[in-house]
């Protein structure tokens, strides 16, 4: 399993309770601008929502996701206008949409990496709490005590 994006943030802006592995729907583009790093989960998120089909499924989608183009000079002029930030779907079984789509309105779905697994892209979502701001203040203080600890244990 290769990282190949990893959303920094989410670890300290939310409070991860849960994480769940999905697939994502690229284009052929995107494998390959996100195999050269070339993404941002900066400001992603998750939704439910229901299909346009006639059933009326429920569908999960990654929303805000940054995924630049792989060779920008290619798709100027020719081919379809390409968008950055379009939504992508995320392949995820009946059940875990159901579990998804439950949700208590206070907890959200937060992308966290990006990876690599037998070849295909997979995209590991967290479903999060957001963590108030003196939340944060402690996860600073114990990491810089956790940094100070390994200085003093290095310098022995």
């Amino acid at each position: 399993m290769k990282t190949l994006i990893h959303n920094r943030k989410a670890g300290f802006n939310y409070e991860i309770l849960d994480r769940i592995e999905a697939g994502i729907e690229l284009l052929g583009p995107e494998v390959k601008a996100l195999r050269l790093g070339q993404a941002s989960l900066d400001g992603a998120y998750g939704v439910i929502r229901k299909s346009a089909a006639p059933a009326g499924r429920q569908e999960a989608w990654l929303i805000g996701a940054f995924i630049s183009p792989y060779q920008p000079e290619n798709l100027s002029g020719k081919g379809p206008d390409y968008d950055p930030r379009r939504d992508r779907k995320l392949l995820l079984t009946r059940a875990e949409i159901a579990k998804l789509a439950g949700l208590p309105t206070n907890l959200t779905i937060v992308p966290i990496l990006v990876y690599n697994k037998a070849r295909k892209i997979k995209l590991e979502i967290g479903i999060a709490r957001g963590k108030k701001s003196f939340d944060k203040r402690a996860t600073i203080k114990k990491r810089e005590t956790e940094r100070e600890i390994r200085r003093e244990h290095s310098d022995r």
